[in-house]
């Protein structure tokens, strides 16, 4: 009974270390989720409605101005951005990340993958990590592992400028992007989008296409030359201020959940405890009664 008595409270001691961890976590993640989540929903409105005025306008160019990332192709060569966290201990977020993209490589670029035509560009550790065990060398883009260290602007506009680089020059027909979108610290919504080309709004049969009205200065090949990348830029950046903020929101979530288990596990053990110092307690007095009452009766 010493053994399982001194079991008991190394298993209580071992939870309440645990704890303090978990706490310390949730409260870390808490404080950086404050910092990623007014980045993210400061950028939203402004990002949803550049990419929405950017859609309205591809969809209705004419003939005298055009611009290549809106041009749709046969798609022979195809990349999925996947964006994940560095770290893990966030519950299911980086999971149901990966969950969407291999739908799209079992399903869309089942035939992409067979041939070898499709490749997966890593940022963040946990999606490389994945996805290097089974995808070849090749097919698997490391560079922007570590960017989540460095998420400004300027940081961030060098791996879209990489990818519309290699969309412009035809070496991939198609690139998406999976990402998780922030909602609130409790949800987080895994997304997987188009990034290039450029999606044109869907006209339903029999309603009327509305034109943009713009009012293009300077000219619109000049303008869409400077303005569709910016905007792609800014869609990009969104991306990973969505999964940095979406990140330690689930981590945060998570961290708080295991501290409330931990707080419940230790309560069963103290119980568990108590019952077998009582067990122990009432052995030894039964012993000494046993022991007095033989005596007597010699």
């Amino acid at each position: 009974m010493g053994a399982n008595l001194k079991e008991v409270r190394e298993r209580i001691q071992s939870v309440k270390s645990t704890q303090q961890i978990t706490k310390a976590m949730k409260m870390v993640s808490a404080a950086k989720l404050r910092r990623a989540q007014q980045a993210i929903t400061q950028m939203r409105p402004y990002a949803n409605k550049l990419n929405a005025m950017l859609v309205n306008i591809l969809s209705n160019l004419e003939g005298d101005a055009s611009t290549v990332f809106g041009q749709h192709r046969e798609v022979k060569k195809a990349m999925i951005v996947v964006v994940t966290s560095n770290r893990g201990l966030c519950g299911a977020f980086n999971t149901n990340v990966i969950k969407e993209v291999n739908k799209a490589i079992e399903g869309k670029y089942a035939a992409l993958k067979e041939s070898g035509d499709l490749t997966i560009l890593c940022i963040g550790k946990k999606g490389y990590d994945f996805y290097k065990k089974r995808f070849p060398a090749e097919n698997i883009i490391a560079d922007y592992v570590e960017i989540f260290s460095d998420l400004s602007f300027d940081n961030v506009a060098q791996v879209s400028q990489k990818l519309m680089d290699l969309f412009e020059s035809g070496e991939y027909d198609a690139i998406d992007a999976a990402y998780g979108r922030f909602k609130n610290a409790a949800m987080q919504f895994p997304e997987f989008v188009a990034f290039l080309p450029v999606e044109k709004l869907e006209v339903k049969e029999g309603a009327s296409k509305a034109k943009a009205d713009y009012i293009f200065e300077p000219d619109k090949e000049s303008l869409l030359k400077h303005l569709v990348p910016s905007i792609l830029q800014t869609q990009f950046q969104k991306f990973l201020l969505d999964t940095h903020a979406s990140e330690h929101g689930a981590r945060m979530t998570a961290m708080d959940a295991a501290t409330e288990n931990a707080e419940d596990l230790m309560k069963d053990l103290k119980i568990t405890y108590n019952k077998a110092r009582q067990e122990a307690i009432t052995r030894e007095l039964s012993e000494i009664v046993g022991g007095a009452a033989a005596l007597e009766g010699s």
